[in-house]
């Protein structure tokens, strides 16, 4: 595989992360809609609520994660909730992941934030153990619950 380069996202990108997107949902049993994952997409780049970063090699797109900023009341801080981190099949094992994880965290430490979180499917080993790799801990302190709205 050839280099990585990794950039902040901007709107010139939609056509090849909406690709990436629709992927990634697919991976998480969602079913393909191009379209909808454009759409989804370009509101997050016209409304400036999420940060996104490509990794491409070769000039190809490969994978993408997104950042949407929060903040923490006990810690009176800015935190980024790393909401997605996508790797297309073929570019996995080469450091992609890992790439676009130190991306985030520079961009994070950069911006004074104070912490990234995210959550991966309890049978997503493969990230797991990417995210540990990397020095990202498991949280042992709060459970995460979730009420659905729709």
């Amino acid at each position: 595989m050839s280099h990585i380069t990794i950039h902040q996202a901007v709107l010139a990108d939609l056509d090849a992360l909406a690709s990436l997107f629709d992927g990634y949902r697919q991976f998480y049993g969602q079913p393909s809609d191009l379209a909808a994952a454009r759409v989804f997409l370009q509101a997050r780049f016209e409304h400036g609520e999420s940060t996104i970063f490509l990794a491409k090699t070769g000039g190809q797109a490969v994978g993408f994660t997104q950042l949407y900023p929060s903040f923490s009341s006990v810690s009176m801080a800015r935190v980024f909730v790393l909401n997605d981190l996508y790797v297309a099949p073929t570019a996995r094992r080469h450091g992609v992941g890992q790439s676009l994880l130190n991306a985030a965290s520079a961009y994070a430490r950069q911006l004074g934030a104070v912490r990234l979180s995210l959550t991966t499917a309890v049978d997503n080993k493969s990230a797991q153990a990417l995210y540990a790799s990397q020095g990202w801990e498991r949280d042992q302190k709060f459970y995460a619950y979730h009420l659905a709205l729709t």
